[in-house]
């Protein structure tokens, strides 16, 4: 059975259908009421409240409360989880070996239990950061201005990586400075740093702050220090996979 789901379960119900889950590698959710001891790099103890308690395939193991983004208390990923019963209550167990660690949860008045079998082989896609403008840049040169040539992408220097290095119509050597959002005067900063490099270079060098937007500061140093700056925003697309193989659909 891929999916299996029990409102108000009895602690035999409950143990049954964890260790169900278990043993099919399932993700497993239960609402209860709960109480959480942990021991390992610290100590902790959680006294009983209304809690979600997730069980994932990869081993993780998360409680969460009403409240607040992170879960609070988690096993992660590879660690070993145990369902028991000890006088009638339902008991689940987390370890995990290196280091060493130990969660045991105590379940009562439980509302929720269920598993499911999921089909999920994707990673999630991210686009918009600096590596995103890079490439975008790489294959589009004049968005920068026509004539430009990107010539190598993380160059790297005495103070750190350029993310492009290139040369404009003329022959100058170009140093481009990638901020995926609004640039500062640290930005401006490490694109100083980086044209100390070339200061023997008896041909000129342009130095470029390539950014959506920057702070006034970020503006007047580059005026300064004689650096350029383009307001370039960068790429929001994600790939579109049209090959649609599960029945999640």
């Amino acid at each position: 059975m891929k999916f299996i789901s029990c409102e108000n379960p009895s602690t035999s119900e409950t143990f049954k259908i964890i260790d169900d889950g278990l043993r099919k590698r399932a993700l497993i959710v239960i609402f209860a009421c709960c109480k959480a001891i942990y021991e390992g790099r610290a100590r902790s103890q959680l006294g009983f409240g209304e809690r979600a308690i997730m069980l994932k395939p990869d081993g993780a193991f998360l409680i969460h409360q009403d409240r607040k983004l992170d879960p609070v208390n988690w096993q992660p990923p590879k660690s070993r989880s145990k369902v028991k019963m000890r006088e009638g209550v339902v008991f689940l167990e987390s370890v995990r070996r290196a280091p060493e660690e130990r969660l045991e949860v105590e379940l009562r008045n439980i509302h929720l239990v269920s598993y499911y079998i999921p089909q999920d082989a994707e990673d999630l896609e991210v686009t918009g950061h600096e590596k995103d403008m890079g490439e975008m840049i790489w294959n589009s040169p004049e968005l920068i201005e026509k004539g430009f040539r990107p010539t190598v992408r993380e160059y790297s220097t005495s103070k750190g990586f350029i993310d492009i290095l290139g040369k404009d119509k003329d022959g100058s050597v170009m140093i481009l400075e990638l901020k995926s959002r609004k640039a500062g005067v640290s930005a401006v900063k490490q694109l100083r740093r980086y044209l100390k490099d070339f200061e023997e270079d008896k041909k000129k060098v342009r130095g470029m702050l390539v950014a959506p937007s920057a702070t006034e500061d970020a503006l007047e140093l580059l005026e300064e220090t004689g650096l350029e700056f383009k307001a370039l925003e960068p790429p929001r697309e994600l790939k579109i996979d049209k090959k649609i193989t599960l029945d999640c659909f």
